[in-house]
C-alpha cells in the first residue's frame, strides 16, 4: 500500500500536521471547538515561529485565517508552544548541528512515529451546578 510506504518513507515524522483549535461557525454550533485547517500568521508570530519554518516542522498554516478573539489567540499560542517543547528537530549534518537542533541522544531515543492527530483536543468536563431552591425563590413572582 502507498499510504503504509509513505509513512515508513517519513518516519519518525508524524504524519499529520499540527491544526489549530477553531469555534465552528453559525449560533447554533459556536460552543464546539474543533481542529482547523491552520494556524493565522499572528498565532504563529506570538509564539515566536516564522511561517516558513512552521511548514517545514509539520504545522499548518492558513494565511486567510484572522483571529476574531484573545482568548482563542492564546489558546492556539500556548498550543504552538507546547508542541515546541515536545519537538526533536534532527540535524542536516551530524557534525556540525545548528541552535535548536537535537542533540545525539534525543535523536537516538525518538525512534518512534507519531499516527493520528497531534495534541488532539480534550473534551472539557461540563458540570451542571445546581442551586438549593429557598422558599424567597419559591415566592417571587416576575409580573
Amino acid at each position: 500500500m502507498k499510504r503504509v510506504a509513505k509513512a515508513a518513507a517519513m518516519a519518525p515524522r508524524p504524519t499529520q500536521l499540527l491544526r489549530p483549535a477553531v469555534h465552528c461557525p453559525t449560533q447554533r454550533y459556536s460552543a464546539k471547538v474543533r481542529l482547523g485547517r491552520g494556524f493565522t500568521l499572528e498565532e504563529l508570530k506570538a509564539a515566536g515561529i516564522s511561517p516558513k519554518m512552521a511548514r517545514t516542522i509539520g504545522i499548518s498554516v492558513d494565511k486567510r485565517r484572522v483571529n476574531k478573539s484573545e482568548e482563542s489567540l492564546n489558546a492556539n499560542v500556548e498550543r504552538l508552544q507546547a508542541y515546541k517543547e515536545k519537538l526533536v528537530l534532527f540535524p542536516r549534518r551530524t557534525a556540525q548541528p545548528k541552535k535548536g537542533d537535537a542533540t545525539a541522544e534525543e535523536v537516538a531515543a525518538a525512534t518512534e512515529q507519531y499516527v493520528g492527530d497531534i495534541l488532539p483536543l480534550e473534551a472539557k468536563d461540563t458540570e451542571v451546578e445546581y442551586a438549593e431552591v429557598t422558599d424567597e425563590m419559591k415566592s417571587f413572582g416576575a409580573r
